[in-house]
């Protein structure tokens, strides 16, 4: 592999302006490598690590192994509890979209799961949102919205385990 080339600290602000743009454009392997080149100068660049678990979101489903272990490890990086609650609801809500997304027997009932979690998640975090910040609120709405028109997106049915041999 050739050898990545460095950053030059006075660019990172520009470097992220295009790693947003290219979100919007849907094209988040090109932010999440602007990113990583970021956190290479920057390790603790906040707007770097939202935006590199954005993108890493805006990948799920689509057969990248490793996406929601890495996840795992980026947002516990976050610099306050405010943000950490609210990305790991992120990272849940978009899972359980990709998980419907790709259909299949019992999509309905993961994803369910995944944007319970989502929601859990997201009133932990408006427990400590900052004054004025209802992101959490409206991520929390977005899930029930989704569930409530999705017919199929229901719990799983509690099954009575009966033992293999008695």
């Amino acid at each position: 592999m050739p050898q990545l080339k460095t950053l030059h600290p006075e660019a990172v602000s520009r470097a992220l302006e295009k790693a947003l743009r290219y979100r919007l454009l849907n094209e988040p392997m090109e932010a999440e490598s602007i990113c990583r080149d970021v956190l290479e100068v920057e390790p603790d660049n906040q707007d770097a690590l939202t935006t590199l678990i954005l993108s890493l979101t805006d990948q799920l489903g689509r057969h990248r192994q490793g996406v929601l272990g890495e996840l795992k490890t980026l947002v516990p990086r976050l610099a306050d509890e405010y943000a950490r609650r609210y990305y790991r609801g992120l990272v849940w809500e978009r899972q359980g979209k990709a998980h419907y997304r790709q259909g299949g027997p019992g999509c309905g009932h993961g994803a369910f799961e995944c944007l319970a979690r989502a929601m859990q998640e997201f009133e932990a975090a408006e427990e400590v949102r900052p004054p004025g910040n209802e992101d959490a609120l409206l991520r929390w709405n977005a899930c029930a919205r989704f569930i409530e028109r999705t017919t199929d997106i229901v719990p799983a049915p509690e099954e009575a385990r009966q033992p293999f041999l008695e």
